[in-house]
């Protein structure tokens, strides 16, 4: 990682110690688990019904999985189980160098718990990635199956959001980070929802675009009216959870 990624793609936070299942209202189970390389990683698993879709959650890179648990609560009572996961370096999971490779493996590891510890189909797991986390997701889905794949507030490169944001400079050059979304796009063929807030200025909705323009079909593109960045099912609502339930079920009848 250079010195520079520290700045411009990373942002974890550390974990803080409180009661997160008795204040968010939600069975969490603690979940402790590997990266494919070694590295201790740290989640939460939400079991709604045993036979229910269940979501492996990407996240984005600042924070940690505690200040995705409102969102986690909305996804639970749609009847979702839901897996999600901290990166290494974020929460609790283990410090360990922050990489592109490195967050590629701890997604494998996730899903790998998943399906060999848990158990869990492929036909019931749906990936999801948001932000940074969109790659993620994106990268996981050429190297494991699943029934679907949901991109929110994603961008094709780090390249594209670095010239986005400095008019245009080659600052890219000093990024150890690619995270090339669109050279995986074309050749997934699970059915894709790409989510959009089309007042997004961190990943502005042209880029959000381009990645569904260079996706596969089968695809959706849902623009969520009047949404920046970071509240997208805030201000999507009800409609918002519908889009989802709508895509996670037209997939599964896939």
């Amino acid at each position: 990682m250079s010195l520079l990624d520290q700045f411009f793609v990373y942002h974890p936070e550390p974990w803080q110690d409180r009661e997160w299942a008795r204040l968010s209202g939600l069975p969490l189970e603690d979940v402790w688990f590997q990266s494919i390389d070694g590295v201790r990683l740290f989640g939460w698993y939400v079991e709604a019904q045993a036979d229910r879709p269940v979501v492996l959650w990407c996240h984005g890179n600042a924070g940690n999985i505690i200040h995705r648990l409102d969102n986690l609560k909305y996804l639970y009572q749609m009847g979702l189980s839901v897996f999600l996961f901290d990166y290494r370096g974020y929460g609790k999971s283990q410090p360990s160098g922050l990489s592109e490779k490195g967050l590629y493996q701890d997604a494998i590891g996730a899903y790998d718990y998943l399906t060999r510890i848990r158990n869990i189909r492929s036909e019931r797991i749906v990936l999801f990635g948001r932000s940074l986390g969109s790659t993620v997701a994106g990268e996981l889905a050429a190297q494991r199956p699943a029934f679907g794949l949901i991109l929110e507030s994603s961008f094709p490169s780090i390249e594209a959001v670095a010239r986005f944001h400095y008019g245009g400079l080659p600052v890219h050059w000093l990024l150890g980070a690619q995270f090339r979304l669109i050279d995986r796009l074309p050749y997934l063929s699970l059915p894709k929802l790409i989510i959009h807030g089309d007042k997004d200025d961190i990943i502005p909705i042209e880029l959000g675009r381009q990645v569904y323009e260079a996706a596969k079909p089968p695809k959706d593109w849902y623009i969520i009216t009047g949404a920046d960045h970071n509240n997208t099912y805030q201000v999507g609502g009800m409609a918002y959870f519908h889009r989802l339930g709508e895509f996670i079920k037209k997939a599964l009848s896939a």
